[in-house]
């Protein structure tokens, strides 16, 4: 038995029998009160009727009564206020600061045992990829949907902890910050960490010095990442490599590590240079790329945006030491679908936040255009019969996956909240 069961009960006014104290007086309840997530009573300002007497004052709750004195509420003046005791198992009786009875209500004796053993499957489910995997039962499309919604939000929230970060460590420097999660975008799992590292080896500045010619982006960009340190005869390596010389001496740059990038395993398109050379393109085509991502832009306006050329040396390679067949090397649709997931729709969000403005609806509409992503998560809920229809909703079940089911955090999940009315 859990607390957060117990505070579901009460919240919820799940009884099977009529609500009455330990000592027999039947309590009405006008108002449950309002759930406190902070220290002190459980449940604050509710409204109940205990006997014939009137009560506005708060809730606490426990699994046994003598958790109140375990917890030392007896001596804080914060539960002074406290009108009910709810608890699993009254073992002991409760005193209030003036010495009478605190009145106390033992769910046990009142709750349904149907609602008992639904809970335990919950609970005890240690061999099922998520709790009600097998008692599964979807709410109506209008709540599914608004709790989908309401997961996505969650979501974005948690992204946009590290993009507060990166503002705080850049002076709240929002086109630097853009760059670095566009950069660690570019890198993908393998080499994500890589290029937010590499993104944050030089000033922002620089670059905005250096955007009106692509040569010096490139030479920027591939020296910094320690990739023009080779002895190579190419003759576009060399440009590269003696621009970048010029522009480490001018700025005083520290020279960065080619180690740290991640070549093996990978695709050769999903190679480090090939996701440079599109960067280079992308913030050498757009001197104003954070104004147009960041204001009101459509789905298409976003692929346009991304829809850039790279030097035409890549398309005959990978790498700088070895020749391929020709082959353009555009950012597909797909990739940029990813860049609006994680960094794109985030900034947004995150700029809204900051300006005190509610504009969710103009990022759903955005997030509803992009087609559902395909990862393990998404085919295990589909294989339930929860089947995702655009981004925003697989964006959800991986927020539902990881912090509700992995944390079997039920009772505040509304489909396990559906399968526990049942």
């Amino acid at each position: 038995m859990k607390e957060d069961f117990l505070h579901y009960i009460w919240k919820f006014q799940r009884f099977s029998n009529p609500l009455v104290t330990t000592k027999g007086e039947c309590v009405e309840v006008a108002s449950v009160g309002m759930q406190n997530q902070l220290s002190g009573p459980d449940f604050l300002n509710a409204k109940l009727t205990i006997g014939n007497q009137l009560w506005i004052g708060n809730i606490e709750i426990h699994i046994r009564a003598s958790d109140w004195f375990l917890h030392k509420h007896e001596t804080d003046t914060n539960y002074d206020a406290v009108i009910l005791h709810v608890v699993w198992e009254e073992d002991v009786e409760v005193y209030g600061r003036d010495n009478n009875p605190l009145p106390t209500v033992e769910l046990s004796k009142i709750i349904s045992e149907e609602l008992l053993i639904q809970y335990q499957r919950f609970e005890f489910s240690e061999n099922s990829w998520i709790p009600c995997e097998k008692i599964v039962d979807l709410p109506k499309p209008v709540l599914l949907s608004n709790w989908l919604e309401r997961l996505f939000v969650q979501r974005l929230e948690n992204k946009s902890l590290l993009i507060e970060q990166l503002l705080k460590k850049s002076n709240n420097d929002w086109e630097a910050v853009l760059f670095q999660l566009l950069a660690k975008g570019f890198g993908l799992n393998n080499n994500g960490d890589a290029f937010l590292h590499w993104a944050q080896s030089f000033p922002f500045s620089i670059l905005r010095k250096l955007w009106h010619d692509s040569q010096d982006v490139a030479a920027l960009f591939f020296g910094q990442a320690g990739m023009l340190e080779d002895d190579i005869e190419e003759g576009f390596y060399q440009s590269l490599k003696a621009k970048y010389t010029y522009i480490k001496h001018k700025y005083q740059l520290n020279l960065g590590s080619k180690n740290q990038f991640q070549f093996y395993g990978l695709r050769p398109h999903n190679f480090p240079t090939i996701r440079l050379a599109q960067l280079t393109a992308l913030y050498s085509a757009h001197k104003t790329i954070f104004s147009m991502l960041t204001g009101s832009i459509s789905l298409k306006e976003v692929y346009d945006v991304f829809d850039v050329e790279v030097d035409s040396f890549w398309n005959e390679h990978y790498t700088f030491s070895k020749a391929s067949k020709k082959r353009t090397k555009r950012l597909t649709q797909n990739f940029v679908d990813l860049l609006l997931i994680n960094v794109i729709i985030p900034i947004k969000f995150t700029l809204y936040k900051a300006k005190n403005e509610d504009k969710n609806d103009e990022l759903f509409q955005l997030i509803t255009g992009v087609s559902p992503e395909k990862n393990t998560i998404v085919n295990k809920f589909k294989e339930i019969g929860l089947k995702s229809k655009n981004a925003l909703e697989t964006q959800a079940l991986i927020e539902l996956k990881n912090n509700y089911c992995a944390k079997k955090r039920c009772l505040q999940c509304a489909i396990g909240h559906k399968v526990l009315n049942n």
